[in-house]
């Protein structure tokens, strides 16, 4: 009977999911069957399964995320049912640990109760996987589940980066830089270590872009330094979030303009980066196409690339250097022309694009004999989360 292993990996609005065979060789690297529940408390819901047509969900009003998730129930039972096979695990992507978690951990009612504390650092993502880890254990409590952390991939980098300046009894209730896109930094460090070996090893910069965005410098392919630091919106300028901002705003926002918390979470999660400064989309496909016309759309792309430009010269700083950069996700894999943007603003540092390479978003897209050497990278969070799940359930059933 074929061995499976479930991955969840939920945000506000979409669910993926997909299955990885555990068989006693390897844990293959794709996904034999994956879907994704898109478009979530909207009226235009849609169920795709990989490879078949997509279906209109109905979900209620009043809880559409657990609608959701029964519909991807009973996907995955029937394709289990149809292949013969059985689930042997679930696997979720857990966007914080706090100061607790650095390793993957089964999770039970009392982890559960732990996790739901964090959600105040992580309220894109974190009450959504805990939602989906709940309904399971109330309705499969015999099914292991396995909780990987965002934050994890973190935990390597030294203490004056994990500081924030202000008093000590602050970093003793938690507050300090965290760092998040673990699970994609973790499989960066593994596939450019096959790729490129040594080459990898030394000053490394990965430019996690997608709607959420990040970058992380790495050195012996460990973490040194990232762009998030106590919550998801610190660093980049992203799709929805604002990233850095003086903290003299907020208090503005609050004191002057009386907004409330609500209000202001609203508006820094969900309503400014590239949205809010073009007032038009937060997809850069979208604005690249009305960046003529549109002067507010050119400001949120010169901006967005401004943000990224200025945080990889300031972690080339704390690395002495730059040997490597990587672009990955949604945006650095697939986005050619705000690659040659970013690349062209720092050519200061000896980076030559090849123009053909990258709009074909080659593995490779520097010029050849050129340092530093630039790479694209599709990322892989979903087998790094089965990857853990097989570990610790192995390690579980040594025990």
């Amino acid at each position: 009977m074929n061995e499976l292993i479930l991955v969840l990996n939920c945000g506000s609005s979409s669910i993926k999911f997909g299955l990885f065979e555990a068989g006693p060789e390897q844990l293959a690297r794709q996904a034999i069957w994956r879907g994704k529940a898109d478009g979530i408390g909207s009226h235009n819901a849609v169920l795709e399964i990989h490879g078949s047509a997509t279906s209109a969900l109905t979900l209620s009003a009043e809880n559409p995320y657990h609608d959701a998730l029964g519909a991807i129930r009973t996907e995955v039972l029937a394709y289990l049912t149809h292949t013969g096979s059985r689930l042997l695990s679930i696997a979720h992507r857990v966007v914080h640990g706090g100061a607790k978690y650095f390793a993957p951990v089964r999770v039970d009612h009392a982890v559960l109760e732990d996790l739901r504390s964090y959600i105040p650092l992580a309220p894109l993502h974190q009450p959504f996987a805990l939602e989906a880890i709940e309904a399971l254990l109330n309705s499969h409590p015999e099914l292991p589940q396995v909780a990987c952390f965002d934050t994890a991939f973190h935990h390597t980098v030294p203490r004056v980066e994990q500081m924030l300046p202000l008093p000590q009894a602050a970093w003793d209730r938690g507050l300090r830089r965290y760092g998040f896109h673990g699970l994609s930094y973790e499989y960066q460090s593994l596939v450019l270590a096959e790729r490129y070996g040594d080459a990898a090893r030394g000053k490394t910069i990965v430019a996690h872009l997608g709607s959420g965005a990040s970058l992380c410098a790495m050195q012996d392919l460990r973490s040194v330094a990232t762009t998030m630091g106590f919550s998801a919106l610190d660093g980049l300028m992203m799709g929805t979030r604002c990233g850095t901002l003086d903290p003299g705003a907020v208090l503005y926002l609050l004191e002057i303009e009386k907004q409330t918390p609500q209000q202001i979470g609203q508006l820094l999660y969900r309503e400014s980066g590239l949205l809010g400064v073009s007032g038009v989309s937060s997809d850069p496909r979208i604005l690249l196409q009305q960046e003529q016309d549109n002067p507010a759309v050119r400001d949120a792309l010169d901006l967005y690339v401004r943000r990224i430009v200025r945080e990889i010269g300031a972690l080339t700083a704390v690395l002495g250097g730059l040997d490597l950069l990587v672009f990955t996700a949604g945006i650095g894999e697939n986005n050619a022309e705000i690659r040659s943007r970013i690349c062209h603003a720092l050519c200061f540092l000896g980076i030559g694009l090849d123009n053909v390479a990258n709009a074909g978003n080659a593995a490779v897209i520097s010029r050849s004999g050129r340092q530093p050497l630039v790479a694209v990278e599709a990322t892989n969070e979903e087998w790094i989360a089965a990857s853990h799940a097989r570990q610790l359930l192995t390690v579980q059933q040594h025990h």
